[in-house]
């Protein structure tokens, strides 16, 4: 039957047919009809049937029947809503990673391993979503208010992961005694922090974690400011363009101790010393009263965080401390491990988990443009928090944000283009087969090969081959084909041969 002509319909008899006619039937090809916006209901009535739309027109006057029914008695059926334009912006706070920006994430990450591997570290990872409560230990601390939380679907309370060092406590208390100390473990993770964002300071970073377990000696804290230094050294960053700031959470516990401070204080303390070049100094010594420390406490607290000069630290506090002998040791190895020059006292240094417990330390861009570039330090009580058995620990974490702002100052960031071994292209369509046989060949051999897809001209193949930083293009021809040879070319040279397929390597 031949279409119905669409200039004999009313706009609004072929809108209401449409889909009970027009599309119905196999032998009338599907047509398309202009709807005049004014005709369409802004609160169409729904209909579950067509018989319901055929009750409707006769409540309304109309004829159910084949004929006597006006035109406009069949009511419009629903209006299909239409998708709303979504922003293609990732969600505040995170990234995409195209190809261009994931070669170079991938060329931090593989130094981030090379260097644990020269460490003689093993790789681990963890779930990002965790236990909430892994990570609300003591009230005051910044992360607490920071966390990517919610209640799932078996009413438990989750969260993402905002660091790495607690789900490693979290392994190694489930391991127990099946693990053989010392652990030297690292991951590279994404965590997620809901913060301020500012210059290298994002809601989801990755974060290259090195942690030893076992080990209660300052020679522990010595070897991880060492891979640090050798990562830095890796990338072409030296110690003109960074340093650390080091001391030890023991330099605030004699000092309290003096003042007769609660240690159940000291956390909470900590938490706020760690502001000390983020808000002002009266907003510091209000907070610290509100700890509960003295006028007279604060004072001499802040005049000793305020020492960058060791020497001058053991004139206040003496020689005999713990403090004072395990940074006298740390920097003794320093020397040995050879970055001495890298490092400083600054007894302003806590960091701003309370888990901390010995030395601790903070990479930083000496010109002052960014914040912390890594940081970490002893935390040897860290598991009995979580209900195990506590081990001596240590370790630091470090972001891919800041480090990657800080290449960008110093001129450092590396020319990462796409890079392939070969491009294979055949010639003539019947021998894209034949294209597919010799790259799979090359591919069993190891080489990378983009192999072209479809039909497209020299030109097209030899701009794809330069922007792939090809070394080789093979060409697949008829003529070559028929003596079972393709054709190459180096790229870099011009060099142009002919070679069996057996014979390429």
């Amino acid at each position: 039957m031949p279409p119905f002509p669409s200039s004999l319909l009313n706009p609004r008899l072929s809108f209401s047919l449409k889909p009970l006619f027009l599309f119905t039937q196999s032998s009338i090809a599907p047509q398309q009809f202009p709807v005049p916006r004014q005709l369409i209901s802004a609160k169409p009535r729904n209909f579950s049937s067509v018989a319901s739309v055929q009750t409707s027109a006769t409540d309304n006057g109309g004829s159910s029947s084949g004929g006597g029914g006006r035109s406009g008695a069949l009511s419009p059926p629903p209006v299909a809503e239409e998708f709303q334009r979504i922003d293609v912006n990732p969600p505040k706070g995170t990234r995409d990673f195209p190809p261009e920006d994931m070669r170079l994430r991938n060329w931090l990450f593989n130094h981030f391993r090379e260097v644990s591997r020269l460490f003689g570290f093993e790789e681990v990872d963890y779930p990002v979503l965790e236990s909430e409560a892994l990570f609300i230990r003591k009230a005051g601390e910044e992360i607490r208010d920071q966390l990517y939380c919610f209640e799932d679907r078996g009413n438990r309370r989750v969260a993402l992961r905002p660091e790495l060092t607690p789900s490693l406590a979290r392994l190694v208390i489930q391991k127990g005694k099946s693990l053989s100390l010392p652990l030297k473990w690292f991951a590279v993770g994404q965590c997620w922090r809901y913060e301020r964002m500012t210059r290298g300071r994002r809601r989801e970073h990755y974060q290259w974690n090195m942690d030893i377990l076992g080990v209660p000696e300052v020679t522990a804290e010595a070897e991880l400011i060492s891979s640090i230094v050798t990562f830095f050294k890796r990338i072409g960053i030296s110690e003109s363009d960074v340093g650390f700031k080091v001391s030890s959470r023991k330099v605030l516990q004699e000092v309290l101790r003096c003042y007769s401070v609660p240690e159940n204080l000291f956390g909470k303390v900590c938490i706020v010393i760690d502001k000390i070049e983020k808000i002002p100094i009266d907003e510091i010594k209000r907070e610290l009263k509100a700890t509960g420390l003295s006028e007279e406490a604060i004072e001499e607290l802040l005049q000793v965080l305020s020492i960058k000069s060791l020497t001058k630290l053991e004139e206040i506090l003496g020689g005999a401390g713990e403090a004072i002998a395990d940074l006298k040791q740390l920097f003794s190895l320093a020397e040995k491990f050879g970055y001495s020059e890298w490092i400083q006292f600054d007894a302003s240094v806590v960091r701003g988990l309370a888990y901390y417990t010995g030395i601790v330390f903070e990479g930083f861009d000496r010109e002052g443009k960014l914040r912390a570039i890594c940081g970490g330090g002893r935390y040897d009580r860290l598991l009995s928090t979580f209900g195990g058995d506590d081990i001596p620990a240590c370790g630091f974490g470090f972001g891919d944000a800041v480090i990657v702002e800080l290449l960008k100052e110093k001129g450092l960031l590396p020319e990462l283009g796409l890079e392939v071994d070969n491009i294979v292209c055949a010639l003539d369509y019947d021998l894209q087969g034949v294209a597919a046989t010799v790259a799979t060949k090359l591919r069993g051999k190891g080489q990378s090969v983009d192999l072209v897809l479809e039909s497209k001209p020299l030109k097209w193949v030899f701009k794809r081959a330069a922007r792939a930083n090809a070394e080789r293009l093979i060409l697949v021809g008829n003529t070559e084909w028929q003596k079972g040879m393709v054709g190459v070319k180096i790229l870099s040279s011009g060099e142009q041969y002919e070679i069996k397929l057996d014979e390429l390597e």
